[in-house]
């Protein structure tokens, strides 16, 4: 199985914790040349001295906020003219805050689409010439269980996310020709700040304890325990690889076999 990725570069955004480090992290030890994309430099900078080069890669960083999208557009753009072709994008943002739907303002749906399905669509834009060139691109966007099974509590998100699955999906039909591969992958609960920040929420809006909470969520799931980031890495970076060449247009969840559907 080929899973070497030495000589491609890779563009993960949101790469300074969670799901998007353990991603960047693993795609460095597969051999790719990883470029980071988060708002925080001083984070950026120290999370370049973590990931692997022993195959002598060049890790970079693009520092910018996904709640502007023109700007993010445009230095990633100008990245590429000054670094070359990127041939692996990992499309990966926060969530919104959690809450009933029918709470929700329109411009909580209106932020939520703009930070995800137009900052994903622009980045494609950015990097989808050079992958068509280069003759190697993976496109593979970290979403959420909710595209398949809409998550409690969590109304604004289902909406958003159910719209970059669908996304997705018609782009992996365009790109198909071309070889370029596009997949999302569906994390369930995972050991984030984004799991504790939902949980501290929750124990606020109902007066249970989080580990009272914590324990609810566990006996739904039937592996009994939540993933790590770097086994939900372990799928991007194997879509990532050349033994995913054939895999596209899918959702796969990496959630401990808690979603009821197929």
């Amino acid at each position: 199985m080929n899973l070497d990725l030495t000589g491609k570069r890779a563009l993960v955004c949101g790469s300074t914790q969670g799901i998007g480090k353990a991603a960047a992290i693993e795609l460095a030890l597969f051999g790719a040349d990883v470029t980071l994309v988060a708002r925080n430099e001083e984070a950026l900078k120290k999370t370049i001295l973590e990931l692997d080069s022993s195959k002598k890669q060049k890790h970079s960083y693009v520092c910018a906020d996904f709640t502007d999208p023109q700007v993010l557009k445009q230095k990633v753009e100008q990245y590429i003219k000054d670094n070359g072709v990127i041939n692996i994008l990992v499309n990966n943002t926060g969530g919104p805050a959690s809450g009933p739907v029918v709470n929700a303002k329109p411009e909580d749906f209106i932020n939520t689409f703009s930070n995800h399905l137009i900052c994903n669509h622009l980045l494609v834009q950015a990097v989808v010439e050079g992958m068509k060139t280069s003759g190697y691109g993976r496109i593979i966007n970290i979403i959420s269980t909710s595209v398949k099974q809409p998550l409690k509590g969590l109304g604004v998100s289902n909406t958003i996310r159910a719209a970059v699955a669908n996304w997705s999906k018609t782009l992996s039909m365009e790109l198909g020709p071309n070889g370029i591969t596009v997949n999302n992958v569906l994390p369930g609960m995972t050991n984030t700040a984004r799991i504790r920040s939902l949980l501290e929420t929750k124990s606020k809006n109902t007066g249970k304890s989080v580990a009272e909470l914590e324990k609810e969520m566990l006996s739904e799931i039937p592996m009994g325990r939540i993933a790590q980031a770097n086994e939900v890495a372990n799928a991007v970076a194997f879509l990532a690889s050349p033994a995913a060449a054939y895999i596209s247009g899918i959702n796969i969840p990496v959630d401990g076999g808690r979603t009821s559907s197929l």
